[in-house]
């Protein structure tokens, strides 16, 4: 069932896969939707043939989606404004764009990641830049494969939220046939699962780079979620979360889907493709993992909290260690009960 949508006009900030898919669940929902995009040819093949060939190539988006490059233009009026920007990259351009929100808006994360430097969560990074209340913003996350849901294949997520009354707006703005949102409480556990399962994925994908089957991989992903559960208790999330959509859901999805970057990419060096040549091969759609690895250590070794799968992706990424080394010290490892 179509749940009509209750929050009018609805601006994503961020025409890549995801913000697009979203762009298309949000008007398919019955919003008007405005989309904001970084490029000229992007936004004028939006609003002329409804498509956006880059980014999600066969799918026809909605004419309730309009786009433009100008973020003035988005944003003026709007009270429910989606952040689809890549996490390094959002407090910049928050920077530039916060003149432009309206008072009580609700400002929702879609970015995975934490940020190097302050090693701050995005909703953070939302409240620092800003200074808005805590409570006007959301985080959205799940097993969410942007090409899947433009397929319109059926999908759950979690809107995560401390005021149930923003999130349960969401949840109708976001309810479609073949897009189900849960709402959760805990912004915490939603970020983590998010930012941490991009990592793991990168793991999984090295691994079947080199020619390792399933029980590797089933490995890799419950060792995975053991460390993801161990940092984000140590943060305040709730295990339950990491149990659910925006844990192990999101986990698995991102971990075995020929459309997940960060696999598509930890494969790729997996199969003995340099850093550069792997980020060419990837044609400009960001792994978040790549540069997530490097925070989400940091912020573990602050809270003396051991990662030894992100440890062995880090070193890879930033390090030079081989992925034949890399497995080699996961596999090596000394044994101990689980």
């Amino acid at each position: 069932m179509i749940m009509t949508s209750s929050v009018g006009t609805a601006t994503v900030m961020g025409a890549g896969a995801w913000g697009t898919a979203l762009a298309k669940v949000l008007a398919d929902a019955g919003s008007e939707v405005r989309l904001w995009a970084r490029r000229t040819e992007v936004a004028q093949e939006i609003n002329s043939i409804h498509t956006n060939t880059p980014y999600l190539p066969g799918i026809q988006l909605p004419a309730g989606v309009r786009a433009t490059t100008d973020a003035a233009e988005a944003l003026d009026g709007v009270t429910t404004v989606l952040l689809g920007v890549p996490s390094q990259t959002l407090r910049a351009n928050l920077e530039h764009w916060r003149g432009f929100l309206a008072d009580g808006a609700t400002l929702v994360s879609l970015a995975k990641g934490i940020e190097l430097g302050s090693l701050m969560r995005m909703s953070q990074v939302i409240v620092q830049v800003t200074g808005v209340d805590a409570s006007q913003v959301a985080v959205l996350s799940g097993p969410n494969l942007a090409a899947e849901i433009a397929d319109e294949q059926p999908a759950a997520t979690v809107v995560a939220c401390t005021d149930s009354g923003r999130a349960v707006a969401l949840q109708r703005a976001l309810s479609t046939g073949y897009f189900r949102p849960y709402t959760n409480a805990d912004v915490i556990g939603t970020e983590i699962g998010g930012a941490c399962k991009n990592v793991i994925a990168l793991a999984c994908g090295m691994a079947a780079g080199v020619g390792l089957g399933e029980n590797t991989a089933a490995a890799i992903i419950t060792r995975g979620l053991a460390e993801i559960m161990r940092l984000g208790i140590a943060v305040g999330a709730k295990s339950a979360t990491l149990a659910g959509l925006a844990g192990v859901g999101d986990l698995v999805a991102t971990c075995t889907s020929p459309y997940s970057r960060n696999r598509s990419f930890g494969e790729r060096l997996g199969r003995g493709d340099t850093m550069d040549a792997a980020q060419r091969a990837a044609d400009g759609h960001v792994a978040e993992g790549v540069t997530s690895c490097e925070s989400i250590l940091a912020l573990a070794t602050s809270y003396d909290v051991e990662m030894p799968l992100t440890d062995a992706v880090h070193r890879v990424c930033h390090r030079g260690l081989s992925v034949d080394q890399a497995v080699v010290l996961l596999l090596g490892r000394s044994t101990k009960p689980e």
